[in-house]
């Protein structure tokens, strides 16, 4: 098994500014920590130009949408460099909220206004990556889909067009490519509240009686939880790219990223991670249980006692982690599956969350193979925290609910590096843009105790971080042209 070339960047590259770099390089993508939070914040990922591109726009049901992706992984696999990031090339992309109707029979929404694929997926052979604790950072490249010494060349090649970009020069040249000079466009921070029934596909009444009946659901035994959200669109001149940096100024996370295709671009400033392998050991790592920030210290800490005290929020969390639990033990080794934090509160710039930590080993399957990660994507997409349980009686409802698809919102932006190792994000705090329109849609679970009203105040502080990255003041519609 090959490993990559490898050139140490000294002094680190910026994040941002490398960005900017690579922002017309085809199917850029960044995994990026732009909280730095101890356990979470460690590393950052950059990659571009892949060297193969997958897109689905619909996937039968009973068809491994994965197909492909497990052929490609096969082919092209490569050994970790210790002490190394763990992503060092490999499979990146995302995976619409929709893709899930590929493993569970569900009806479908009759609108789609933003028409993205379920799966887009490339296979990137050079990756730049941080280690934001050692103060590091390094290109790594492979030189697929060559073989033999045409790979060598060909990840020489790559590299020296990488270097060139950054404007770095030789390897005795490497230098910081951020301007300090450099700002970002700043804006007022502001809260529609409540938001004008043009930029939801809710009205305000109509989100409080979707709330109504999904407790008459719970009330009939129907379900347990459900996961209900909004869409909100404007039309927008911004370029992605700058409402990207803003986002990540204004509301930085652990799990934020940046993914641009030609025609669309996610941007995320998510604070969940959806799933990790490293190793073998797998850690999902479910958010239930929010509340907004407050301007003074005191009132914070209040706001988090509140928190962590509420049995709603509680209740709400260790059902998503029950089910998280399940799904692992689809793909997980008999007795591997442990939860060794639940309900803990952490802290982001406009809200609380409360998180609990669920760990396992992968397993083998009925023929003694050893399972992998497309294997548990497959078992636990879409995730159990943005939908509800049970899981599939809870997708079932937010199709008969929600009037529009979801798309890249609750769906997954990952990698699969070439030697296994997977991370990935739930797709929440989400921004997608295509042809002059941005979308953006916030939710949350609804269980027998919710109050409508509280519930759709609840969606609008979520949203309060994410609406103060548009500049000007968006004018709201309904639909997309």
């Amino acid at each position: 098994m090959s490993f990559p070339l490898i050139q140490p960047l000294n002094p680190p590259p910026d994040v941002a500014e490398t960005l900017r770099r690579f922002a017309d390089w085809p199917n850029v993508v960044l995994f990026d920590s732009a909280s730095r939070r101890p356990e979470l914040g460690r590393y950052s990922f950059l990659a571009a130009d892949p060297f193969e591109f997958q897109e689905l726009s619909s996937v039968p049901f009973g068809v491994d949408p994965f197909a492909q992706l497990r052929e490609w992984s096969q082919r092209f696999a490569a050994a970790t460099v210790p002490e190394l990031p763990p992503f060092q090339g490999g499979a990146a992309g995302f995976l619409s909220y929709e893709l899930g109707g590929a493993w569970e029979q569900l009806p479908r929404p009759a609108i789609n206004e933003f028409e993205l694929p379920w799966l887009a997926v490339g296979l990137y052979d050079w990756v730049i990556a941080w280690d934001h604790e050692q103060g590091t950072a390094w290109i790594l490249s492979h030189g697929f889909p060559a073989e033999g010494t045409e790979r060598e060349r060909r990840a020489a090649e790559r590299m020296q067009a990488v270097l060139a970009r950054l404007n770095v020069g030789d390897a005795s040249r490497v230098a910081r490519t951020c301007d300090p000079s450099a700002t970002l466009p700043t804006v007022n921070p502001f809260t529609r509240t409540p938001f004008d029934s043009g930029g939801s596909n809710f009205s305000r009444d109509e989100y409080l009686r979707a709330v109504e009946r999904v407790i008459e659901y719970i009330r009939a035994g129907d379900i347990f939880q459900v996961n209900l959200s909004q869409r909100l669109l404007f039309p927008s001149s911004e370029e992605a790219l700058t409402l990207y940096l803003r986002l990540r100024q204004f509301n930085p996370a652990p799990f934020a990223g940046y993914f641009a295709h030609d025609d669309w671009t996610i941007a995320s400033a998510s604070p969940e991670r959806f799933v990790n392998v490293l190793g073998g050991e797998v850690e999902t790592r479910p958010i239930k249980g929010t509340r907004r920030r407050r301007h003074r210290p005191e009132a914070d800490l209040f706001t988090e006692d509140e928190l962590r005290e509420s049995e709603k929020d509680q209740a709400e969390n260790v059902m998503i982690v029950d089910l998280l639990r399940n799904d692992l033990s689809k793909v997980c080794s008999p007795g591997s599956i442990r939860v060794p934090s639940l309900c803990a509160v952490e802290t982001y710039e406009t809200v609380q969350h409360l998180v609990s930590v669920v760990r396992g080993t992968l397993g083998r399957d009925s023929a003694g193979q050893q399972l992998n990660a497309w294997d548990l994507l497959a078992a636990l997409f879409p995730g159990g925290s943005i939908t509800g349980a049970p899981k599939v009686r809870a997708m079932e409802i937010i199709a008969e609910l929600e009037p529009t698809v979801r798309g890249p919102y609750c769906g997954s932006l990952f990698y699969v590096g070439f030697d296994g190792s997977t991370d990935s994000s739930i797709l929440i705090r989400t921004f997608t843009v295509r042809r002059g329109w941005i979308q953006c849609c916030v939710g949350g679970g609804i269980v027998a105790q919710s109050d409508p009203a509280a519930e759709y105040e609840e969606t609008l502080h979520k949203a309060a971080g994410m609406l103060q990255a548009l500049t000007p003041n968006p004018e709201p519609r309904t639909s997309a042209p």
